[in-house]
């Protein structure tokens, strides 16, 4: 998953920063495509590491996410791997939880969480 949201470098932090586009072929899509990323931040889901274990590629959500899913992701910064965005994860068969953080606001972070369960509803 690849999470695109405006914002300009400031050292090493994202400063939130408005898009107007001029014509139609000047949204975010199409600036992110041409690799005009000057405004742009951009998020990717962490990959997940084989456990040997259990037998499976796994995410480390510190205790938050119980149950496995293929709903469950973690977004990171592309400055720092390591810097958790957002991760999303199941806890029981009717919850979910979510934990969100700069430069993400609740709106943008509540979106990613419901593109989870686009296409997804056959996988379980």
């Amino acid at each position: 998953m690849s999470v695109i949201i405006p914002g300009m470098l400031d050292g090493e932090r994202y400063i939130r920063k408005q898009i107007k586009p001029t014509s139609d072929r000047d949204g975010i899509m199409e600036r992110y495509r041409l690799r005009r990323m000057d405004d742009l931040c951009v998020l990717q889901n962490k990959a997940p590491v084989w456990n040997e274990d259990t037998q499976s590629y796994v995410l480390n959500f510190h205790g938050r996410v119980t149950q496995a899913s293929v709903k469950n992701f973690q977004i990171v910064h592309d400055i720092d791997p390591d810097y958790i965005v957002m991760q999303f994860g199941r806890v029981n068969d009717e919850q979910f939880t979510m934990d969100f953080r700069y430069p993400l606001s609740a709106l943008q972070a509540f979106g990613i969480a419901m593109t989870s369960f686009h296409g997804k509803l056959a996988c379980e």
